[in-house]
């Protein structure tokens, strides 16, 4: 099959939105990561990691982040071999002749996890059909996976997921079938080089080299992790000399309708560039050069400098599109940052990676989906007053690029959205350097590992992001000594720690705050990490309100058209029915006086407007001067802006729980 990504321009997407009530697919006790999957620090020669990843299964989701996982099960990600053929039994990764390139394996890189920490034997089903058909079928000379197929690409995604697998499993084919697939790899990559995708995504195979390295220490692994950089794309070179630092046009990417895609389009291309932020990490661990340490930052910077947008992403539908909040950002973009963010933590300790992580998770990751998760987007809009088939405002992508279905514009996102909560639930803790435990990010669970020769296990209580205040409960099996590390956001003031009721040392926002003790069986942490609100400010100097790690948007109201129906899943269009063009009476100055909290019960479906957990009530004013055309919210007048209109007070809510939303405003003119 051809793999010109470009066709997604011309492409007809279909269905997602359950109409039927599914079945619970999960069961409640949860089943811990296997001996087999230790966690282990990286082999000499080498970089140490700051942290370590532990096993899947070792972290049990609780509380609302349960909930969201278990809303993913009972959506697609649970059922869309059922309804899309992508990922059905003809696939070619089941030995059938239907898709046989990323399809099948992105499907697999986020059900595994999904699977095995709900504990779920309907979902582990089918996930074994996958592992058990490439694995039983993968061919003496180390190539395995569809014969019609042999790109490079498709692999390197089947080898996250084979990781996963045997973390969760320790099925004992898979380390041998990854040994020959590597040698196999060493001996055909100089006559038979990376290209296309691969070439611009070489770093997701070098961390499957590593991991398996890491295993069993062949050096051979390690000239094949260099021979993957060497044919990949220097992406620390782009970032030391960015040039793309504005919209980008077909014209100016070179493409046309029947052309592939060039190397300024994947240059520019946001999957790309979402992976491609583990790339100087990864390359730290194999050269130690402190250049490739410190590159990732200065690369996020670029990123976030000329694209961001206020939803914790930078903006690519499907290029670069610059900061303009009514442009949009592809949903396996948002996953591929996440991923890789979590990988680059885990190398280099760096607590402000993790306040980012958060913020997508907590915003642009749930803020693409509908209420059930049986509809997503394939690019989400901060500014996003209507939801239809329109041309504008993409850069390269169809009109069906904001529409909520089964697979709008390109099924690639369709197929990987499910990795999202699942990874970043199993990055939520880590295995520090120094024989501890460090929190990464919070949200409620459970944590199984062993510390030494000690078992120990931490329960995680908390309605964080919604709520400041974290208990942590330290059961180990006996007495242990180990450091505790525990991320301070960059954005609190004023947190505290205590241990077992004793106020710890005030701790440095955008760090690791560290507890060294002898832990004992019933010690309680409790942390507060203080949220107020507070302003952001982005194009046009658009003030966007944030709480925490949480992004604040005004909900418009909605009318929601059906499309078409595909079976559970259906396609949607959604249109305003009230008021969107606000300007805000407030700012840095008065924030704090001019800003009303409303809490509300943190219980199911968190994200959505009818269970919102906070609210936020502001004074804003219509701006008539700022309208929308084609569907899309023209560029926000650059504030403060004159207005006639009256002040009153209009509700905010968390971003993704609203799907018609304007997340940026202008600011009102005082005294308008």
């Amino acid at each position: 099959m051809s793999l010109d990504r470009r066709k997604f321009i011309q492409r007809v997407g279909a269905a997602s939105l359950a109409s039927v009530a599914v079945p619970r697919l999960f069961a409640d006790s949860h089943s811990p990561a296997p001996s087999s999957s230790a966690v282990l620090p990286s082999r000499t020669p080498l970089a140490r990691r700051a942290f370590n990843p532990l096993p899947l299964g070792s972290i049990e989701p609780l509380g609302w982040l349960r909930d969201q996982l278990e809303i993913q099960a009972n959506g697609l990600g649970g059922h869309l071999d059922e309804v899309w053929a992508d990922v059905g039994p003809n696939s070619g990764w089941l030995g059938g002749t239907g898709e046989s390139w990323e399809r099948g394996p992105y499907f697999l890189d986020g059900l595994t996890p999904l699977a095995w920490q709900l504990n779920s034997p309907y979902l582990k089903h089918k996930a074994q059909r996958f592992f058990d058909w490439t694995l039983d079928n993968a061919q003496p000379s180390g190539f395995f996976g569809p014969h019609s197929n042999n790109d490079w690409w498709p692999r390197i995604v089947m080898l996250k997921a084979l990781t996963q697998y045997y973390e969760a499993t320790g099925d004992s084919r898979v380390i041998p079938v990854m040994e020959r697939y590597f040698a196999y790899s060493l001996r055909e990559l100089p006559n038979r080089p990376l290209r296309d995708w691969g070439r611009y995504r070489w770093q997701d195979e070098v961390l499957s080299v590593l991991w398996l390295y890491d295993r069993n220490g062949d050096p051979s692994l390690l000239r094949l992790a260099q021979l993957l950089r060497q044919q990949g794309y220097d992406w620390r070179a782009q970032f030391e000399h960015f040039i793309y630092t504005f919209r980008c046009t077909p014209q100016y990417l070179g493409l046309t309708p029947t052309s592939g895609l060039p190397d300024r389009a994947m240059q520019t291309h946001g999957v790309n560039n979402a992976m491609a932020i583990k790339a100087s990490p990864l390359t730290y661990l194999l050269t130690s050069d402190p250049q490739d340490q410190q590159a990732v930052f200065r690369q996020i910077g670029d990123l976030y400098r000329y694209h961001g947008i206020p939803n914790g992403m930078f903006s690519a539908d499907e290029h670069f599109a610059g900061r303009n909040p009514s442009q949009g950002i592809e949903l396996c973009a948002v996953v591929e940052t996440m991923f890789s963010l979590e990988h680059s933590i885990a190398v280099l300790g760096s607590a402000p990676l993790g306040d980012r992580l958060e913020q997508i998770a907590y915003n642009a990751l749930p803020g693409a989906f509908t209420d059930d998760m049986w509809a997503h987007q394939y690019n989400q809009e901060p500014n996003q007053v209507e939801v239809s088939l329109h041309r504008e405002p993409w850069t390269t992508d169809g009109p069906e690029s904001n529409i909520y279905g089964l697979a709008p514009n390109f099924g690639c996102c369709t197929a990987n959205f499910h990795q999202g909560w699942p990874k970043f639930t199993a990055s939520l803790w880590m295995q520090s350097s120094d024989h501890g435990l460090a929190a990464i990010a919070y949200a409620p669970c459970r944590v199984r590992t062993t510390l030494g020769s000690t078992h120990v296990s931490v329960t995680e209580e908390t309605n964080y992001p919604f709520r400041d205040q974290i208990t942590l409960r330290v059961e180990p099996a006996s007495p242990v000594a180990f450091p505790l590390h525990l991320r301070i956001p960059a954005w609190t003031k004023d947190a505290q720690l205590r241990v077992n009721g004793e106020l710890q040392p005030a701790p440095t926002p955008g760090t690791f705050a560290r507890i060294q003790r002898t832990w004992k069986p019933g010690d309680v942490v409790r942390i507060v990490l203080p949220m107020q609100p507070r302003i952001s400010r982005g194009f046009h100097q658009a003030l966007t309100i944030e709480h925490g790690p949480v992004i604040f948007s005004h909900p418009i109201g909605q009318a929601w058209l059906k499309l078409r129906d595909r079976g559970k899943a259906s396609d949607w269009q959604v249109y305003p029915t009230s008021a969107w063009n606000y300007a805000l009476a407030t700012n840095e100055d008065n924030l704090a006086s001019t800003v009303r909290a409303e809490e509300a019960p943190v219980t199911t479906g968190v994200f959505t407007a009818a269970n919102a957990p906070l609210r936020l009530h502001v004074p804003a004013a219509q701006a008539p001067a700022w309208f929308a055309q084609d569907g899309v919210a023209q560029p926000l007048p650059e504030g403060p802006v004159q207005t006639q209109s009256p002040v009153e007070e209009v509700a905010l809510i968390p971003y993704a729980a609203a799907k018609l939303r304007i997340t940026a405003f202008p600011e009102r003119k005082s005294g308008a």
